[in-house]
């Protein structure tokens, strides 16, 4: 399959089509002002560090008290950058007892990937 023809998934509703590839087309403002939320939560190295520890887990999913350990901040500036994540719709969460456990949507990592994909492949290797 090339890849002018992957759908993203999660995405069935027909607006798969909401975010061309960088080499396919140019962006409306609609899917311009969607793609810079994203983008922007990914802008800080903190996010961008959680996303990834997030992300990366074989069993899908993090307890909040794995993420804090890693960072020399303190709790509530963590919780801070997590809901900016998700206000992003790069993770989701779901309290259990006295924990949050967070996972990746695959749906945006997908489509900020698709987005990035150019189809110019003898550009790449030239």
């Amino acid at each position: 399959m090339s890849k002018q023809e992957l759908v993203v998934v999660g995405q069935d509703d027909g607006s798969a089509a909401c975010c061309p590839g960088l080499a396919t087309a140019p962006l409306d403002d609609v899917q311009a002002a969607g793609l810079a939320k994203i983008f922007k939560a990914l802008g800080d190295p903190v996010r961008l560090r959680l996303l990834s520890m997030i992300a990366s887990p074989s069993g899908g999913e993090v307890c909040v008290c794995d993420l804090t350990p890693a960072f020399d901040l303190s709790q509530p500036t963590i919780s801070h950058h997590l809901k900016l994540l998700r206000q992003a719709g790069l993770i989701d969460c779901e309290r259990r007892g006295t924990w949050v456990y967070y996972w990746a949507l695959p749906g945006t990592l997908e489509r900020l990937s698709a987005f990035l994909a150019t189809t110019r492949t003898d550009e790449a290797t030239a």
